[in-house]
């Protein structure tokens, strides 16, 4: 099995991630096969000024790097820039996406099983002209101009070892949740949860547990009306179609580790309600998850840290974490195709 992995931004730890994750795992039996997408000069760069005993081996195209040894990090280099850790340059936004774009053709033919993204800086690809306010979102886009007949629908699913989380609002104000909130909304992010706990986490049956909006989840409309009006009809779309979900459950209750033995992933309203409790049970061990696309995809959950960025401070756990859980996906993926 081979994992596709794009650099991120240059100028961020990504490249100090991916050089010690495949460090970690290049001697581990069952670790993937990496193939990086970037610039080999600056992973060449970068482990030299790392101190790292890293074999970079520069090839034409992601064929070619299955046919490498096991022993070096293929780099199929789509661009080329300076390696200047902690300096953003404008300029590099367009070999960051086009690593992304590689990787996902990759995916696409075939050649690579899986997609494990480093952490982008949104700003130098807004040079670009990219006009997504994420990576989740271009996901989403290539998925519907290469495989429209999946219906893709990008859902964001933090997972770490003791707690799996579905933000169904996402990068939006907290002003704006109650207006973004709608019941077809938390139904099609539960659809997609149930579905992908399946076919890609091998969850026979996906207990959902959705958190209300409100605190108290509206105290029976005296804290507010949303849960009411908008989570509890949505909740009934959802156990009609034969999914256990269960709420709207008061956030401030639902994970203690009592809690989270009765379900399999909370459906939460917004953003923080979502991240809050995953990170601060396993921040190291957490991936951010794509779940609704025909594809894995699977990323550290952390940003591009340019502070950390050459200093060998950099911790590679997500991205070791977010390899290991791409290739459970993908193996999954093929059981129940």
């Amino acid at each position: 099995m081979a994992l596709a992995v794009s650099m991120g931004e240059p100028a961020g730890i990504g490249p100090d991630i991916i050089l010690l994750a495949f460090l970690a795992l290049k001697d581990q039996p069952e670790a993937p096969r990496l193939v990086v997408f970037g610039d080999a000069a600056l992973f060449q760069s970068r482990a030299q000024r790392l101190g790292l005993a890293v074999e970079v081996h520069a090839v034409h195209d992601d064929k070619d790097a299955l046919n490498s040894h096991s022993d070096s990090l293929p780099v199929v280099s789509v661009g080329e820039t300076v390696d200047r850790p902690g300096r953003l340059d404008p300029a590099s936004g367009a070999l960051t996406l086009e690593a992304i774009r590689s990787a996902l053709d990759s995916v696409r033919d075939g050649t690579c099983s899986g997609l494990v993204t480093a952490p982008i800086h949104k700003a130098n690809l807004y040079t670009t002209g990219f006009a997504f306010p994420g990576h989740t979102e271009f996901l989403e886009a290539y998925a519907r101009e290469h495989w429209p007949q999946s219906d893709p629908l990008a859902v964001m699913m933090l997972a770490g070892p003791e707690l799996r989380t579905v933000p169904v609002t996402v990068h939006i104000p907290l002003h704006a949740v109650a207006k973004e909130l709608t019941t077809q909304r938390i139904v099609e992010a539960g659809r997609r949860t149930a579905h992908d706990l399946t076919h890609r986490f091998g969850v026979k049956v996906p207990r959902l547990a959705v958190a209300g909006l409100n605190p108290h989840a509206g105290e029976s409309g005296a804290l507010g009306k949303e849960d009411d009006a908008v989570i509890v009809p949505a909740i009934a779309a959802l156990q009609a179609d034969g999914i256990d979900a269960v709420g709207p459950l008061p956030a401030d209750t639902m994970f203690h580790a009592e809690a989270r033995a009765s379900y399999d992933a909370a459906l939460c309203m917004y953003h923080d309600q979502a991240l809050i409790p995953v990170k601060a049970l396993d921040f190291h061990n957490t991936v951010n998850v794509t779940l609704g696309l025909p594809f894995v995809r699977t990323s550290p959950d952390h940003g591009t840290a340019l502070s950390l960025a050459g200093t060998g401070r950099a911790s590679p756990a997500s991205m070791i974490a977010a390899i290991g859980l791409a290739a459970a996906m993908s193996d999954q993926a093929m059981e129940t195709a």
